[in-house]
């Protein structure tokens, strides 16, 4: 490809935080072109869709609003937390919803692009031969970020997924949870969206061939009580960072990169939870670079999402350190009291 004139930012990965990125850094007056790999904004989806009703989204991107959240503890009733609020997006609606407001804003968004290399001098080979070169290098192109890679901040801890999505038989309101310790390192999960549920788990790499069987176990149980469809819809999956933050900027000979969403570390290592995270640290982003300003986007981050990142890191060593019992499953948890002692 060829761009037109000279680039001021250039944002790897159209997911949230990069569309996000690139639609905040255009606003201020930067010329911005934003590559994926992807043929097409959001999809595959490679995503639970859960959000925080904190996070701003309303009308044809929401499938379903969320009022609790229900956790099963090993093979004990559930516990109800019936103040969990919550959105089921259409991540694919989501992130196509993201481009186009971008693209408004006179971003020039290029779908079907990969990144062959991140070069030490700023610049990016693209796999059609083509390099770019930018004032700016935004790298949101997730857990495994080529750019990240170049300045050596790299996620180091990572959790595996896998996820079905299957016929609900009856509206349900609340997230359901499944804490086990046959299920190392991460959890299960049933998110309702309308007819249907995503229903999936995460572990630990080192499990990552248990993962069918976790994921099966969970919808056969779910049928057996009537919950659940036998047919199974969709299937996807992917890895989620689960290390904290990282060093989110550097520099690439005359260039400035910064890292947001994933690529920066911000998904919770807890729960994974990370779409909030990537929209907000994507504007943050933006606003860095155009105004090349990477200490101030540093303490920011920080500032944000410092304190929630390092308690949740630290309730994950905990758990991976000790007997995973029912009192350990439970500190580990954000539904419960201990968990925010």
């Amino acid at each position: 490809m060829s761009a037109a004139g000279r680039i001021d930012v250039l944002v790897l990965g159209l997911g949230p935080a990069g569309a996000s990125a690139a639609a905040e850094a255009a606003r201020r007056g930067c010329n911005v072109v934003a590559l994926d790999r992807k043929r097409e904004a959001g999809r595959p989806v490679q995503c639970a869709e859960l959000v925080p009703a904190m996070l701003d989204v309303e009308g044809a991107t929401v499938r379903q609003r969320i009022d609790a959240m229900a956790t099963f503890v090993e093979d004990d009733p559930a516990d109800l937390e019936p103040a969990f609020p919550g959105r089921m997006l259409d991540r694919a609606a989501f992130d196509a919803a993201l481009v186009k407001r971008a693209e408004g804003l006179g971003v020039r968004c290029v779908f079907s692009k990969g990144v062959r290399k991140v070069r030490r001098d700023g610049g990016v080979e693209l796999t059609d031969g083509t390099t770019l070169q930018a004032r700016v290098l935004i790298g949101a192109d997730g857990p495994r970020s080529k750019v990240g890679a170049a300045i050596d901040s790299v996620n180091t801890e990572l959790v595996e997924t896998r996820q079905v999505t299957v016929a609900l038989g009856a509206p349900h309101a609340a997230t359901d949870i499944f804490l086990s310790a046959a299920i190392p390192g991460g959890y299960g999960w049933l998110f309702p969206k309308g007819a249907v549920a995503n229903l999936g788990a995460g572990v630990s790499p080192a499990h990552k061939g248990r993962l069918k069987a976790i994921v099966d176990r969970l919808h056969r149980q779910g049928i057996r009580e009537g919950r659940l469809g036998r047919e199974v819809h969709a299937r996807t999956g992917g890895a989620i960072p689960v290390g904290g933050m990282l060093k989110p900027w550097g520099r690439l000979g005359e260039t400035l990169a910064l890292l947001a969403g994933d690529a920066a570390g911000l998904a919770n290592p807890v729960t994974g939870a990370g779409i909030a995270a990537a929209v907000h640290s994507g504007r943050l982003a933006g606003e860095a670079a155009a105004h090349t300003a990477p200490d101030a986007f540093e303490e920011e981050l920080q500032d944000v999402f410092g304190a929630a990142l390092a308690r949740a890191l630290r309730r994950r060593r905990e758990l991976l350190e000790s007997v995973p019992d029912k009192a350990a499953l439970r500190r580990a948890w954000i539904a419960y009291p201990e968990y925010w002692r």
